[in-house]
């Protein structure tokens, strides 16, 4: 099919319903429907358009294309909205279609920039610019105004372990680009016929096929590594599953703790590991654990350090502090304890806006009287690495799991694991928190590092340093889990360099953006 075709399409009345149809495909690639294959395809009907649509045409299709993805894959946000704010359903969808609209412009503006390079130096460059423009508006995403860097193309091949081991080179971008590799082609084939796409069809085929080398080879090393360590940590975490409803009502406080003392007595009991009786080095509480100023209440940190010592076992707890100060705003931090009382604590640095904090109070300060999770919180500091004999430890705070280079910084301080505290219960049932989750594999890549993740209603779960899932508690399934976590051995090309790859992907989409702005012919470029 060539372009003569494609415009044959437009005119039958069946570019739109194939542009909204690719968004909810595309979504579909991503938990809880997991379809994954779908991540290769999704985008080439908006890739297609761009390569024969004028530019202004080619934004609109990608805009359209883009906002269905966004919309279906965050409609789990409803939930949210209508549980806890006081927004009348379905006016609950307007954030969410704004949001999604924002997103989705990201891929209106890769194919606005693809038309627009195929008018000025032709439409075999303008493939193989796509991979790059892509990347490059993903780290954009995941960096301005705070960034957003939610359904990254990347993650919806977090099951699909040889297809993301690239990330411990490239990071989750690596990925990303290899889908939008497939994409391209795929879109050449379709805008340009075989004989003039076959150059980027056969180069996409054989960075796939690298790459899946790359993947399998990794995977083996990583396997016979991890069978032969003798560097494990006994981690146990616990998910108390406890509705959000409930988890801040002062009258049931007493009720939840008991919860939380029950589980931690099982968590922590010895087990035996090769002839030998072996507790925990530590037992995990998920986020906002103790929703009372740990800190500030000698009563509850006095019951805590009673119980650590009863384990014999430190524990992790995630609670409410403040800063100090009479004007201190309130911080969501987690706190490292043992028989002795607080050792060590970590404060959130990445806030979630409109959750914890509000952009711009002076504008719209007033959302805050919107919604119960709409809270006034301050953004911690330090990138605190706890200290286990042997195994220091970082830790991640929800929403801060799914921002590569933050993540970094705690493996980069000499993390020789990872923990992630969450606390999904204001998503409820919804694929919000598999979503969520899926995002963990590409961390535990990117740096080879294991991830323990300790998730009030769930999903806790641990994630080995090939990013496989090894055990893992379902949503809203009280319980504890227990695991053998594998020591870091060596230092990623990610976690040495960061974002690299993505760096290169923005020089190369601007030098590509400037060569069709101020290029006078193809030769030049």
């Amino acid at each position: 099919m060539d372009s003569d075709r494609l415009a044959l399409l437009s005119r039958a009345g069946l570019r739109l319903p194939l542009l909204l149809t690719a968004g909810v495909v595309g979504a579909l690639a991503f938990p809880t429907a997991g379809w994954w294959l779908f991540g290769w395809v999704w985008v080439t009907p908006a890739l297609a358009c761009a390569l024969w649509r004028s530019p202004r045409g080619a934004l609109a299709d990608g805009w359209l294309q883009g906002t269905v993805f966004f919309l279906v894959l965050l409609r789990w946000l409803d939930h949210t909205f209508r549980n806890y704010s006081a927004i009348p359903w379905p006016l609950t969808w307007l954030p969410i279609v704004a949001l999604a609209a924002y997103c989705g412009l990201y891929l209106g503006l890769t194919c606005a920039a693809v038309a627009g390079l195929r008018s000025r130096v032709g439409a075999g460059w303008a493939v193989a610019a796509t991979p790059p423009l892509w990347v490059g508006g993903e780290w954009i995403r995941g960096h301005l105004m705070d960034g957003f860097p939610w359904g990254l193309a990347g993650y919806s091949q977090h099951a699909v372990l040889p297809v993301i081991q690239i990330a411990e080179v490239t990071g989750v971008y690596g990925v990303s680009f290899l889908l939008l590799a497939v994409n391209a082609a795929l879109a050449a084939m379709v805008g340009l016929g075989w004989r003039r796409a076959r150059r980027g069809a056969l180069t996409a085929g054989l960075l796939l096929v690298a790459s899946l080398g790359f993947g399998w080879s990794a995977l083996r090393a990583d396997g016979d590594t991890e069978a032969r360590a003798s560097r494990w940590l006994p981690v146990a975490l616990i998910q108390p599953s406890i509705e959000q409803i409930m988890k801040w009502d002062p009258v049931r406080h007493e009720e939840i703790m008991r919860v939380y003392e029950r589980l931690t007595r099982e968590a922590a009991r010895p087990v035996t590991v090769d002839g030998a009786s072996v507790r925990p080095a530590v037992v995990l509480w998920p986020e906002t654990a103790a929703t009372i100023f740990l800190r500030g209440d000698p009563a509850l940190l006095g019951r805590l350090t009673a119980l650590s010592a009863e384990v014999e076992t430190p524990l992790l707890v995630g609670s409410i502090d403040r800063q100090d100060g009479p004007r201190g705003k309130f911080l969501n931090s987690a706190f490292f304890l043992n028989g002795q009382g607080i050792t060590a604590k970590y404060d959130k640095i990445h806030l979630v806006p409109f959750g914890e904090y509000v952009p711009l109070p002076g504008l719209i300060g007033f959302v805050r009287s919107w919604a119960a999770f709409v809270s006034d919180f301050g953004a911690g500091q330090q990138r605190t690495v706890f200290q286990l004999p042997g195994a220091p430890f970082g830790v991640v705070i929800c929403y801060e799991v799914i921002f590569p280079e933050l993540f970094r910084d705690f493996v980069a301080g000499g993390a020789a694991f990872m923990v992630n505290i969450t606390n999904d219960a204001w998503f409820g049932e919804t694929s919000g928190p598999w979503q969520h989750l899926g995002m963990l594999p590409l961390r535990a890549v990117e740096n080879r590092v294991a991830i323990a993740r300790a998730a009030n209603t769930g999903v806790s779960a641990f994630v080995a340093p090939s990013g496989r899932i090894t055990r893992m508690l379902p949503l809203f399934e009280r319980g504890v889990l227990a695991d053998r976590v594998p020591l870091r051995r060596t230092a990623t090309v990610y976690a040495r360099f960061g974002d690299w790859f993505a760096y290169a992907c923005l020089a190369l989409s601007a030098g590509a953006l400037g060569c069709a702005l101020f290029g006078r012919s193809t030769a030049r470029c």
